[in-house]
């Protein structure tokens, strides 16, 4: 049996969850999600818990078990917490800027570049006064949050592909908050 899958889900106090048709739904106090069960994949809710089962020991099955206990875990973390992935930009001249429904990258390009900030995401871009920039150079702190960690991730994944960290000398670009970058060195250099 998988060993994620059979774990019981704790339902928090304010979270309801439901079973329509194929879908799991959960709500709480930041909003609404939903997910898809799929075939031979059975939800029980009792006693403030949400139990996950499989109907057959097919490899599918087993890796379907596991996953829906995943997304709904998530799914109830997401609507009493909510998820935020922290980004930081990191060069001389380098900005972050939030305009209306945009976010405005300004990160060594000859243009700005402009994302499309998704409805059900909020996003802050907070630029960092010099004093405060550390060893690093940080010049701006990007923070996308939500209530889907699906969508967070992903959103965030784009504005980190904009200008992925560069390894060469002094690792401009943007990164994770907790990020590590290998810098390399020039040949010979000691």
């Amino acid at each position: 049996m998988s060993r994620i899958g059979r774990k019981p889900i704790v339902v928090p106090q304010g979270v309801k969850i439901d079973k329509k048709d194929d879908k799991v739904v959960v709500t709480g106090n930041k909003g609404t999600l939903e997910c898809p069960l799929f075939d031979g994949i059975s939800l029980e809710i009792k006693d403030g818990q949400v139990k996950i089962d499989r109907n057959d020991d097919s490899s599918q099955k087993k890796a379907f078990h596991g996953l829906v206990r995943a997304l709904v875990n998530n799914m109830i973390i997401g609507v009493t917490e909510g998820y935020t992935r922290t980004l930081q930009v990191i060069g001389t001249g380098y900005a972050a800027e939030v305009i209306g429904p945009w976010i405005k990258l300004s990160v060594g390009f000859s243009h700005d570049i402009m994302l499309e900030i998704p409805e059900n995401l909020q996003v802050e871009a907070q630029t960092v006064p010099r004093r405060e920039q550390g060893p690093l150079g940080v010049q701006a702190v990007v923070t996308v949050s939500g209530i889907n960690k699906e969508e967070v991730g992903k959103f965030a994944a784009e504005i980190r592909h904009c200008r992925p960290p560069a390894p060469n000398f002094k690792g401009k670009g943007i990164r994770w908050k907790d990020e590590r970058v290998r810098i390399v060195s020039k040949a010979g250099a000691a």
